[in-house]
């Protein structure tokens, strides 16, 4: 059997005193510690052991651990170390058969408790070392929010966001230094948030309230065309949600958005599920910024954007799941690249207006299958007193699976 020479002992409020008797074991037989600054602060000063604070950045650490292979090394952290805590980075690098996980009750868990809410029933985030823009993903009515704070400053940019997306009458509570002998609770409303004197070490409990007025932005495709910043290169709305549904996003995968214009479907495709991942390539450089924008203002900061030209820039970018081409299918050598990157089970999935775009999507079909579909919306809009019915551009879809 392996031997488990690493362990990881999560810490609550209460220190030392309250682990367990086999929490105060794997502490008290490792050979080295490592951890923030709080907690090795909380061992005995004449505690002959090494003690390792960590480092920025937090991968030098994780390498120094992994060198130690073999010896009893020991990682204290806060509360439970699998909720969005040390434990998810080590064991991406470290088999779990060298690992005993010895966690503590989480700050979600706390944070219930003290609430009286369902853990089932919530939506949770951290914003520590995050940008703050995730949570626009995440504000719908209704909503209950617990968030992982990056300090003192943190609800007040939460109240921020919530009141300029007309969600100021959302209900705030700060819960500070949960479960410990420094326990406060605050309490105030988006709008008037006005509290400065915050501990750094601080969750977020929220309750979505929408002014009244305001329509929600769904986790759906098909998000209105008002909801992003463009230049007229934009996928609209009712081809979005088919395009979507045709690319059919599942937590965790790549999708790569070739043409992506103002980002709108590699933005949608992360909005499905905060797992998934897209790479936004556009050449022009006006379109970049709106795409930057965009993932900032719909909840997708993570959306990575790379500024080049198909298909050379593709060369060595990660095996997507799934692939959109938005813009210049005529480019020479385009689909042999796209189609030989794809994994197995792969979706590729392109969109064309012109006569030029049909004859390539139509080669393709015949290359390697897949389907054809056509397009065409039409949209009520004002002629003189009346209303009549205005002709999109129609769209022509070729939609491949690799086998």
């Amino acid at each position: 059997m392996t031997r488990k020479w690493l362990s990881i002992v999560g810490i609550g409020e209460d220190g030392l005193e309250g682990l367990s008797a086999i929490a105060h074991s794997l502490i008290d037989q490792a050979e080295v510690i490592f951890g923030g600054d709080r907690h090795l602060a909380m061992l005995p000063p004449d505690d002959p052991r090494q003690k390792i604070a960590w480092t920025s950045p937090i991968s030098t650490s994780i390498a120094d651990i992994i060198r130690r292979r073999g010896e009893s090394v020991c990682v204290l952290a806060s509360g439970d170390p699998l909720c969005y805590g040390i434990g998810v980075t080590l064991t991406r690098q470290i088999p779990l058969e060298e690992i005993t996980i010895i966690p503590a009750p989480s700050t979600f868990s706390l944070a219930c408790a003290k609430l009286g809410w369902s853990f089932t029933e919530l939506e949770t985030l951290s914003l520590c070392g995050r940008p703050a823009s995730l949570l626009q993903s995440y504000i719908y009515p209704n909503a209950k929010l617990l968030i992982l704070s990056e300090g003192k400053d943190t609800p007040a940019i939460v109240a921020e966001i919530l009141t300029n997306r007309g969600y100021g009458g959302s209900k705030i509570t700060v819960l500070e230094h949960l479960g410990g002998i420094y326990e406060r609770i605050i309490a105030g409303i988006a709008a008037d948030w006005h509290e400065t004197e915050i501990a750094p070490l601080n969750a977020i409990a929220v309750n979505c309230i929408a002014d009244a007025g305001i329509i929600p932005l769904p986790r759906l495709p098909g998000l209105p065309d008002h909801a992003y910043h463009h230049d007229g290169q934009l996928t609209k709305s009712e081809v979005r949600a088919v395009t979507l549904a045709k690319l059919a996003p599942t937590p965790g995968q790549l999708l790569w958005d070739v043409g992506a214009g103002c980002g709108s479907i590699s933005i949608e495709w992360m909005r499905t599920d905060s797992r998934c991942q897209a790479i936004a390539i556009e050449q022009n450089s006006s379109r970049l910024g709106y795409i930057t924008d965009n993932a900032a203002a719909l909840g997708t900061p993570y959306l990575k954007v790379i500024s080049g030209k198909a298909p050379l820039i593709l060369q060595d970018l990660p095996t997507p799941d799934a692939i959109f081409i938005g813009g210049g299918v005529t480019a020479p050598g385009l689909f042999d690249i796209c189609w030989n990157a794809l994994r197995p089970g792969g979706r590729l999935v392109a969109n064309v207006v012109t006569v030029e775009g049909e004859q390539i999507l139509f080669k393709w079909y015949e290359q390697v299958g897949g389907s054809l579909t056509r397009i065409a919306v039409q949209r009520a809009e004002p002629i003189g007193k009346f209303l009549g019915w205005r002709a999109m551009s129609p769209v022509t879809q070729w939609r491949g699976i690799k086998d």
